[in-house]
């Protein structure tokens, strides 16, 4: 998939995702080696984007299974299509159980979810088992099969085991610890907030029109807020939001008026705001 870490970077950067260099030796390291990778990090950092720029420059497809409370074996690996079975029952009123047990329990009637579609076929995959994290520790057992062999077992067919395995990532924002089987499988890198010179970097790339002056502003309040004691700091993805507000509203500079009526969009809770108002120092920046 990468010849380097060099090649890593570069074409990574080609779809719009700038990778710091821990970045890039670890997705090359889980390309090469054929790990899963698990990434950690606060929300808005990058790591679905990540999963979803290795599939673009790797010509492969993204299969998602978006983890949540309450996701299970049928969300995740496969269920039968009982619909349909019944309906094939109820034209098969002459045969035998035995007869229309081997029919139903075929390909034909399986739905396959995430999981059992990431390692079926011979065509590039990236896994993103997002945010899992949310899902209950039961589901877990579900990933290490599939993690650790890189098949799944379905009682009625046997173990399905894949051609050609999948690039693998999955997400947490540490909600909850996962558990130590789980992260022995994988490579691991945490994505924090990056540093001044590389944020600019991505607001000049996601916004284009913003001048460098305006960039570099635009960076310094965000650590600024960043360091204060806030109930959720900005994220990147909310760098780039506020540089596309201060584009739409054709600002040339910050301050403090302009600050002030565009906190909402980098931050999401009220005492948040107040709190950022009466401590943030533009003159200090």
């Amino acid at each position: 998939m990468f010849t380097s870490v060099d090649d890593v970077s570069a074409r990574l950067a080609e779809t719009g995702y700038l990778a710091s260099p821990a970045v890039a030796t670890t997705v090359f390291l889980a390309a090469r080696l054929g790990k899963p990778l698990l990434v950690e990090g606060p929300a808005g950092v990058g790591k679905t984007e990540l999963a979803k720029a290795v599939a673009t420059v790797a010509g492969a497809r993204l299969v998602r299974l978006q983890c949540y409370e309450g996701v299970d074996e049928s969300r995740a690996l496969y269920e039968w299509n009982h619909a349909k079975q019944l309906l094939r029952i109820s034209a098969g009123r002459d045969e035998t159980w035995d007869e229309a047990r081997t029919d139903i329990f075929s390909e034909e009637f399986l739905l396959t979810r995430p999981l059992l579609t990431a390692i079926r076929g011979d065509d590039p995959k990236v896994l993103l088992i997002d945010e899992t994290d949310k899902a209950d520790v039961e589901v877990e057992g579900l990933l290490l099969e599939v993690l650790s062999d890189f098949q799944v077992t379905v009682p009625e067919l046997g173990t399905i085991t894949a051609t050609r395995r999948p690039f693998v990532v999955l997400t947490s924002n540490a909600s909850r610890e996962l558990s130590e089987a789980l992260r022995r499988r994988c490579l691991f890198l945490h994505i924090g907030f990056p540093d001044e010179e590389l944020e600019r970097r991505i607001v000049r790339l996601k916004a284009p029109g913003l001048d460098e002056a305006l960039a570099r502003s635009v960076v310094r309040v965000v650590g600024a807020l960043r360091a204060m004691d806030l109930r959720k700091v900005p994220s990147v993805a909310e760098t780039v939001d506020w540089a596309h507000t201060l584009l739409a509203l054709g600002t040339d500079s910050l301050d403090e008026t302009v600050v002030r009526a565009t906190l909402g969009v980098l931050l999401k809770h009220q005492d948040d705001v107040l709190k950022a108002s009466a401590k943030l120092d533009l003159d200090a920046l």
